[in-house]
C-alpha cells in the first residue's frame, strides 16, 4: 500500500476504471491501480473529480490537503467512526483533571526522552561536540516534571526543555544553514521551514489515525482546546516529533539532498521549499515513516508504531492502562 502526494500544481486527480489518474492539460503524469492506495495527501491547487472523491471516501482512503507549502487545512472525511462509546469516554476523561495532569505528563516524558536520546546519539557519533550541560539539564526537568500540579507547569516545562534542546540543534547541522532558535509562527530560514513542513504531515498521520479509530482529535489534554486546533493530535504526536522529523531534517541537510537554492520566500516573507523541494522533501519522508523498527518485540515501521502507540492510548481511556510513550532506541 502507498501514499500517494500530489503536487504539480493545477493537475487533476481521476477515477478510471480500477486505477487513479493523474494528469495535467490532457497528459498523463501518473497512473496507479486503486488497490495500491491507501493515503492521498494532495498540497496547493489540484483538482478532484467526483468520481474519484466518492471512491475516496467510500473506501475509507485518508485524504488531506494542504497548501503548496505544507500547512494543513483539512481532510475529506467519510462517515464520522461509530465507535461512539470510545469519544463518551474521552470526553469524561477530559472532565477528569488529574488523568488530564497525568497523561500530559506522559506526553511531554516521551518528548523530553527522544530529544535527550537524540543528542546522545548524536554526541556519541561526533566526539568533537558536547551537549552534557543541556543533556544534564533535560534529566533535572523530566525529574522536575513528577512534581508539577498543573498543566500550565507541565507546558512551561515542555517549552523550556525545547528551548534547551534547540539549542543544540543547531550544532547538528554540518552545512552552510543557519539555525539560532525555533520559530514555528515566523519561519525566516530554511531548516526551520522543514521542521514545519514535517510536523504538518505528521499532524495530519496522527489526526487521520485518531479519526479513523474513532477519537475526537480536536479534544486534547496537554494542548489547549481552541476552535480548529487538533489538540489531541498534537499532543499525540509529541513523541515522535524528533524520532521521525528532526531525524529526517537533519539527514536531508547534512548528506546536502536539499540545499540552500531549494527555498524560495514566500508573499509573507516566510521562507518555504520550492516545488522541486516540495517533491524531494516527501519522497524522503515517505522513506523515513516507512523505516522499519523493532519495537515490544514486534517488527513495524514508523507509520504502524503511530498507529500502535495511539491504540495503547484508546486501552488507556477505556480500560484505565498506563499510557507509556515511545522511546526511541
Amino acid at each position: 500500500m502507498a501514499t500517494l502526494y500530489i503536487t504539480e500544481q493545477g493537475a487533476k486527480l481521476k477515477k478510471e476504471d480500477k486505477r487513479f489518474v493523474i494528469e495535467k492539460d490532457d497528459v498523463v503524469l501518473l497512473e496507479i491501480p486503486e488497490f495500491k492506495v491507501d493515503k492521498v495527501f494532495i498540497f496547493g491547487n489540484i483538482q478532484i473529480t467526483t468520481q474519484a472523491m466518492k471512491f475516496l471516501l467510500t473506501s475509507g482512503i485518508d485524504t488531506s490537503f494542504f497548501t503548496i507549502y505544507g500547512k494543513f487545512i483539512g481532510k475529506l472525511q467519510p462517515v464520522e467512526s461509530k465507535n461512539v462509546l470510545l469519544r463518551i469516554k474521552q470526553f469524561e476523561k477530559y472532565k477528569d483533571e488529574e488523568f488530564k495532569l497525568n497523561i500530559s505528563k506522559k506526553f511531554v516524558e516521551g518528548k523530553i526522552n527522544n530529544a535527550k536520546i537524540l543528542l546522545l546519539r548524536y554526541q556519541r557519533n561526533h566526539p568533537e561536540v558536547n551537549f552534557s550541560n543541556h543533556i544534564e539539564e533535560l534529566e533535572k526537568n523530566l525529574e522536575e516534571l513528577k512534581r508539577k500540579n498543573s498543566i500550565s507547569s507541565v507546558m512551561g516545562l515542555e517549552g523550556r526543555c525545547s528551548a534547551i534542546y534547540f539549542e543544540c540543534f543547531g550544532n547538528m547541522i554540518l552545512k552552510n544553514f543557519e539555525f539560532k532558535e525555533r520559530t514555528p509562527r515566523n519561519v525566516k530560514d530554511p531548516v526551520n521551514s522543514l521542521l514545519s513542513f514535517g510536523y504538518s504531515i505528521l499532524t495530519s498521520e496522527v489526526f487521520s489515525i485518531l479519526q479513523g479509530i474513532g477519537f475526537d482529535p480536536y479534544l486534547g489534554f496537554l494542548h489547549t482546546v481552541d476552535y480548529g486546533r487538533p489538540a489531541l493530535a498534537l499532543d499525540l504526536m509529541e513523541e515522535f516529533r524528533h524520532v521521525i522529523v528532526d531525524r529526517l531534517v537533519l539527514e536531508i541537510i547534512n548528506k546536502e539532498i536539499l540545499k540552500e537554492d531549494d527555498f524560495v520566500e514566500d508573499e509573507e516573507e516566510k521562507i518555504r521549499l520550492n516545488e522541486k523541494a516540495i517533491k524531494e522533501f516527501l519522497t524522503q519522508y515517505e522513506r523515513r515513516i516507512l523505516t522499519e523498527i523493532t519495537y515490544e518485540e514486534e517488527t513495524m515501521n514508523y507509520r504502524k508504531l503511530i498507529q500502535y502507540q495511539i491504540r495503547k492510548f484508546e486501552k488507556t481511556i477505556l480500560e484505565e492502562q498506563e499510557y507509556i510513550p515511545y522511546e526511541m532506541r
